[in-house]
């Protein structure tokens, strides 16, 4: 059960049906997920049937680019948190981080942070594959700087998701206290193990029902 309230039982392709969102929702229940991660179109729905569970409601914002505008990322914070969502995983401007541009970044999730303030936690989705060592850690630190709970790898729709390095140097980079999520690919209780071992403190995945049960899921997310 402890491991359970570790994991965001995810399903974010956009060709998710009403039927597949229910399944997750119905797994959630069943085997007590820390949240269902779900499009901000299905919000509403997650939090209608999630509401006498203590199962959370995740989304996404700026997803899977990030290349939205701050105040588009913001607004979509204030309507999911309208709609039910009590975690926000937001995808950084990847682009402005790599071109050096700091308060760009730092900026629009502060924007984020506090279109959430007292209503939802927030995790940055630094899309860690994308990133260089150096990137990595300056995309942390903006993280923390600006506020936010938790930081992300992954989206799990770019070109790779998580690994134990990667999640060993965020948790060095911003301590013992901020959460850490490990999120795209994680396809098994091995790869969970991994994980949590490296630092991580959540979970990413569609593969939760597998990693309970001790199976091994073919899933990229």
């Amino acid at each position: 059960m402890e491991l359970a309230r570790m994991i965001d039982h995810t399903q974010l392709r956009a060709d998710a049906t009403k039927a597949e969102i229910t399944q997750i929702i119905v797994e959630a229940k069943k085997y007590e997920f820390a949240s269902v991660c779900v499009n901000p179109t299905w919000v509403s729905y997650a939090a209608e049937q999630l509401a006498n569970s203590n199962v959370k409601v995740c989304t996404v914002i700026g997803f899977p680019l990030g290349a939205t505008t701050s105040a588009t990322k913001a607004f979509e914070t204030t309507n999911a948190i309208t709609n039910g969502a009590t975690e926000i995983d937001m995808v950084i401007n990847i682009g402005a981080l790599k071109d050096g541009n700091n308060d760009v970044v730092e900026n629009e999730i502060k924007a984020v942070v506090e279109a959430a303030a007292g209503k939802a936690i927030v995790k940055v989705i630094i899309e860690i594959c994308l990133l260089t060592e150096e990137e990595k850690v300056r995309a942390c630190e903006l993280s923390a700087k600006a506020g936010a709970d938790f930081v992300k790898t992954s989206t799990g729709f770019s070109t790779g998701g998580a690994t134990a390095d990667d999640i060993a140097l965020m948790r060095k980079t911003v301590g013992p206290d901020m959460g850490v999520k490990a999120s795209g690919g994680v396809r098994s209780l091995e790869d969970m193990q991994k994980m949590i071992a490296a630092g991580a403190t959540r979970i990413g995945a569609s593969s939760g029902v597998k990693i309970m049960d001790g199976g091994v899921s073919t899933s990229s997310y």
